[in-house]
């Protein structure tokens, strides 16, 4: 199992969006067993991904105290092969009830007992947190998307001195305009980024609550995010067999 953690100390980077279309890419495109664990208290993913229905009490942080089981509170999706621990307002906390709790590889091991999933990705809230110190220590590899802008760009160096190696970082041109010269710009400088298009058919994932490739199969976004994931394959198919 790989845990896949989207993240930026930035917000409105488009964190949720990769998150999303990354897990319908992994368990529709790969056919792997996906899960999708929602970190972030704004709960964007949840709101997309959550088959419809009543509203679950808000449990999310009682997760990481042993009041709740994690495993139990992973729920199908409406994509096959996708699950989702949902978020919701109790993870604004979350940050005082890690450090209270003072187990610094409580995320980590909450992972490790999850089953038999193939791909564990963590939406992340923005900032450098406790919660981001449990998400380095638990993640194979951290994706961090970057707007073509130079606070983007200042958040993305933030992050890669933060680690300090610790963890391998991806990163990925996110909302991308090419009509944009500071876009053209900054894709020209790294060229060998994977590149997600800013696009209406990414909108419409809250009008339609579903991942773009559910209702927008043949759309360059869709296809973004299908090669996106096939490099981040790779990249994990390379990790050293002890990690």
């Amino acid at each position: 199992m790989a845990t896949i953690a989207i993240y930026s100390s930035k917000g409105g980077v488009g964190k949720t969006s990769i998150t999303v279309n990354l897990g319908w890419c992994a368990a529709t495109q790969s056919c792997r067993r996906t899960l999708v664990w929602d970190l972030d208290p704004q709960a964007a993913a949840s709101w997309i991904l959550a088959r419809p229905g009543g509203r679950a009490a808000d449990r999310a942080q009682a997760i990481f105290t042993q009041d709740v089981a994690a495993a139990a509170q992973a729920r199908p999706t409406t994509v096959p092969r996708l699950d989702l621990i949902a978020a919701d307002p109790s993870l604004r906390d979350l940050d005082q009830t890690l450090h209270a709790l003072g187990k610094r590889k409580r995320l980590g091991r909450l992972i490790d007992g999850l089953g038999d999933y193939d791909h564990v990705l963590l939406d992340c809230p923005p900032g450098l947190t406790e919660t981001t110190e449990q998400v380095i220590r638990a993640a194979d590899l951290i994706v961090v998307p970057v707007v073509p802008a130079p606070l983007a760009q200042r958040a993305l160096d933030e992050v890669t001195r933060h680690l300090g190696g610790k963890v391998p970082v991806l990163p990925v041109h996110a909302m991308v305009d090419r009509r944009r010269r500071l876009h053209a710009d900054a894709l020209a400088a790294k060229p060998d980024w994977p590149t997600i298009p800013a696009a209406s058919a990414v909108e419409a994932m809250g009008q339609h609550r579903a991942p773009v490739g559910a209702y927008a199969p043949r759309s360059a976004a869709t296809r973004a995010f299908c090669d996106f994931w096939i490099a981040i394959e790779r990249r994990i198919a390379r990790r050293p067999s002890s990690a």
